[in-house]
């Protein structure tokens, strides 16, 4: 998964980056609410940490520009040394999912950070995943159309799988790297097109079809998906 760290303070901000790393998560951190505004603007993630203080803005303005602006289910937890009822209240009110005291402890944080993923992304744990004609087997990484066997490489596999896993969601060019690579390879941007393309033909993803892949220039990629599928989806996952 893609964690985002939100904090002016280095130690503690290396402290939550050796935690998200530890986990097997690849970890982006930003000192200035402003900065990690800019990089959402472009850049897609599956969690984000947020401080309270920062010294350009509140966090918990950041976390109610990400609801309005990014995503209303995206995790965030906000960190801070505030204690009071009134503002636990106030920190889960402005959109976050979780909340704690600083000094934050690793272990605990680490199972935080586990149980939101958990939830909000209830599909990755599971070892046969359907979505319509489409059906992904874990176990082995192999892939069926229509009960059919469909011949994919890993990375081909990797990445139709991402783009299943978070259908309706638009998801960065470097997100998609990182799933199919890793957050250490070097690719070139124009190997991630080229898969793209390989599961437009493969998996019939074309534009005009029920299921479909969008490119939003600039950006990245989206699989979208019918409506239907999507509240199907969402009913099984509660």
């Amino acid at each position: 998964m893609r964690i985002a760290v939100l904090d002016d303070d280095p130690l503690q901000l290396e402290m939550l980056r050796q935690v998200a790393q530890a986990a097997g998560h690849s970890c982006l951190t930003y000192q200035t609410g402003s900065a990690l505004q800019l990089e959402l603007r472009r850049e897609s993630f599956d969690l984000l940490i947020v401080d309270w203080h920062l010294p350009d803005m509140n966090g918990t303005d950041v976390v109610r520009w990400v609801r309005e602006h990014v995503s209303r289910d995206m995790p965030v937890i906000i960190v801070t040394h505030r204690s009071e009822e009134a503002d636990i209240i106030e920190g889960l009110s402005c959109g976050a999912d979780d909340f704690m005291i600083k000094p934050v402890r690793q272990g605990e944080l680490h199972a935080r950070i586990a149980a939101l993923l958990r939830r909000a992304y209830p599909t990755c744990i599971q070892s046969v995943l359907e979505f319509g004609p489409y059906r992904f087997l874990t176990v082995n990484n192999s892939l069926e159309v229509n009960g059919e066997p469909v011949e994919v490489t890993h990375r081909e596999y990797m990445l139709a799988l991402t783009l299943f896993q978070n259908r309706g969601r638009l998801l960065s060019r470097d997100h998609l790297r990182e799933a199919v690579w890793g957050h250490n390879a070097e690719v070139q941007s124009r190997s991630l097109d080229t898969h793209i393309s390989r599961l437009r033909s493969l998996l019939n993803l074309r534009a005009g079809q029920p299921y479909s892949i969008s490119a939003v220039y600039g950006y990245g990629y989206r699989l979208d998906v019918p409506d239907e599928a999507m509240s199907a989806s969402n009913v099984a996952a509660l």
